[in-house]
C-alpha cells in the first residue's frame, strides 16, 4: 500500500477512536455510492453525521481542512443522499470534517462541526 494511503488509513482510525470517545455511533465506514465515497457516517443523538477525513503529514501547504474543495463537498452531500435514501432515514443531517496532522511531533486532530452545507 502506497504511503498516502497508509497515513489516509491511519487518519480515519484517529478519527474513528475520537468519534467513539464523543459517544457517536458509527454506522458505516468507507460506505461507497457508486463512485463517491463516505469516509465515515455515524450518529450523534438523533442527528446523522457524515463525516469527511482529511490527513496530512504536514501543514506546510495549510491545514488538512482546506483541501475539502467545493467540488469534493458536492460529492460527499451526493453520497450522503444516496445513503439516506437507502437507509430510510428521515431526520436531521448535518456535514463534519475531521483534521489530522500525523508528524513526527505527536498527533494534531481537529473536528469540525458543521464544516459546510448542501446547497439548496
Amino acid at each position: 500500500m502506497a504511503e498516502h494511503n497508509e497515513l489516509g488509513k491511519n487518519g480515519e482510525e484517529l478519527a474513528l477512536l475520537h468519534l467513539k470517545s464523543l459517544n457517536y455511533e458509527i454506522l458505516a465506514t468507507n460506505y461507497k455510492a457508486g463512485r463517491d465515497e463516505l469516509d465515515i457516517v455515524a450518529r450523534d443523538g438523533q442527528m446523522l453525521v457524515v463525516v469527511e477525513v482529511k490527513t496530512r503529514g504536514s501543514a506546510f501547504f495549510g491545514e488538512p481542512e482546506t483541501f475539502v474543495s467545493r467540488q469534493k463537498q458536492r460529492t460527499i452531500i451526493r453520497a450522503a443522499n444516496h445513503f439516506i435514501e437507502r437507509k430510510n432515514f428521515f431526520g436531521e443531517t448535518r456535514f463534519d470534517i475531521v483534521s489530522v496532522l500525523v508528524t513526527p511531533k505527536g498527533n494534531q486532530l481537529n473536528h469540525i462541526k458543521d464544516a459546510f452545507y448542501p446547497l439548496v
